[in-house]
């Protein structure tokens, strides 16, 4: 513990925004270049290195974080590099994306702002990237061993990138026409820009992964000939079917789920489109469902030029503060969160329900109708007398994900089995039904948080690798039963 009273002299302070106007102007990252260094030894000094360190189980990959701290507070950058890479194949991907359930976990926050984790984190990748202190790490021997991985998000991109680094050969799959999975194509550049998922896909090639894009296994590959091609097989196709909106008017035009609606949007800062085909510029935008990739909508539209942005959540509005009662520290609380795209404009309407929409005479959804619901002994229930509609020439569908793709027949093929919740079942060593064949990320979780689908990753490749030796070194940070402080 560098300074026994750091978290006595310093308050919490954050990464700078751009001005509001100047960003939505434009798609990068809405952060201030450069703004976290002059205070983040400041910020990493108010971590007390506690006997107890309850950020660790907050974090699914079990970050060190006090030890990284401890080295930020010092400017030992290499050093604060080596410990976060440890656990973590990507922090500038969750130093950007992740919510931060370590904050909520730290022990400062059970009476002051928490320390600021997240920020500490991503200055060090940032500026391990800078210092030239992240270098592929290419395996002394290989195995002999061949390995699959089909899908590149994160949960894919860190199974293949450790099965590697075990010495074993390994290819990845992926159906989109370029790597990053919802990374590249789900994540608004504003969030997260996209030289950060090329620049570790060069690392893991100069490391020795392969890459094979725009093949989906199941449609354009049988998955019966992957299995023969390959030792061993790991799934990490994520949970990429859409909840629907089953009302009266949904097929309209007009009316989008968000992952038709984002990708486009960064198909454009691709090069692929000079506009999006779907765009938002000069209309009013819905967006039904209040979570971040509603978010990503809201900002998304905001930078297309909206006339007006709408987004809608059928639950009440979350407290500010945590319940001591209900949502206890340490566990992860659903709070009231105001997120870059928030700041951006907006309105947020909570408790309504969509009842139907409403088009004009060519097919094009104009109004939405809604209404006012609330909770009668437990069930969620339309109040009368309190329904209304708002003007909505664009609608995108933010309201999660049932499960795995089930169109391609990839676990048909495989012949996989399914637990209770229609994921993909797997033992402790995340092994399916089928020997050789492994699942990790949302595949198998649900759908989840980036935090997870890194840890899963890391862990399936730890099942994989000794499924394929016999023994692994490969650490395994979770379990599939693993839930930590309730996230």
């Amino acid at each position: 513990m560098a300074d026994p009273k750091g978290f006595l002299n310093h308050g919490r302070e954050v990464a700078t925004s751009r001005p509001v106007e100047e960003r939505k102007k434009d798609w990068n990252e809405v952060y201030v270049p450069g703004s976290l260094l002059p205070i983040i030894s400041k910020q990493a000094s108010r971590c007390m290195d506690c006997g107890i360190p309850f950020c660790h189980n907050g974090c699914p990959l079990g970050n060190l974080i006090p030890e990284w701290n401890d080295y930020a507070y010092r400017e030992d950058w290499g050093a604060a590099s080596d410990r976060l890479h440890a656990t973590n194949n990507f922090p500038e991907f969750t130093g950007r994306l992740c919510p931060a359930p370590c904050e909520s976990a730290c022990v400062l926050g059970i009476n002051q702002p928490p320390v600021t984790i997240k920020n500490v984190e991503v200055s060090i990748i940032d500026k391990a990237w800078e210092s030239g202190d992240v270098a592929p790490q290419i395996p002394e021997r290989l195995s002999g061993k061949t390995v699959a991985v089909v899908g590149s998000g994160p949960a894919g991109l860190a199974a293949a990138q450790q099965l590697t680094r075990a010495g074993h050969t390994v290819a990845v799959y992926e159906r989109a026409d370029r790597i990053g999975g919802l990374l590249r194509y789900g994540i608004p550049e504003f969030k997260m820009e996209k030289r950060h998922i090329n620049r570790r896909i060069e690392q893991m090639r100069a490391e020795g992964t392969k890459f094979r894009t725009g093949i989906e296994i199941g449609r354009d590959m049988p998955a019966t000939a992957l299995r023969k091609r390959y030792d061993a097989v790991v799934l990490a196709v994520g949970a990429t079917t859409a909840r629907d909106l089953p009302v009266p008017g949904r097929e309209l035009k007009g009316i989008h789920q968000a992952m038709e609606y984002l990708p486009l949007a960064n198909k454009v800062q691709e090069g692929d489109f000079v506009s999006p085909p779907i765009t938002a510029e000069g209309k009013h935008v819905v967006v039904i469902g209040g979570g971040d990739t509603g978010a990503d909508c809201v900002g998304t539209a905001h930078r297309q030029g909206a006339a007006s942005v709408t987004q809608l959540e059928i639950m009440p509005r979350p407290n500010e503060e945590r319940d001591p009662v209900s949502q206890p520290w340490p566990t992860f609380p659903m709070l009231y969160k105001v997120t870059s795209a928030h700041e951006e404009g907006g309105e947020r309407i909570y408790s309504v329900s969509t009842t139907h929409f409403e088009g004009d005479e060519d097919g094009n959804v104009q109004w939405l109708h809604m209404t006012e619901v609330e909770f009668v002994d437990g069930n969620l229930t339309q109040k009368p007398g309190t329904e209304r509609k708002i003007p909505a020439q664009l609608v995108t569908l933010a309201m999660g994900f049932t499960g795995t793709d089930r169109v391609n027949g990839l676990v048909e093929q495989f012949g996989l089995e399914l637990d209770a919740r229609g994921n993909i079942a797997r033992d402790a060593d995340f092994q399916t039904n089928v020997p050789g064949v492994f699942v990790a990320g949302d595949a198998g979780r649900g759908q989840s948080l980036i935090v997870w689908a890194i840890a899963e990753g890391r862990s399936a490749a730890r099942g994989c690798d000794r499924y394929l030796t016999g023994a692994s070194a490969l650490p395994a940070p979770i379990r599939p039963t693993d839930r930590a402080l309730a996230v």
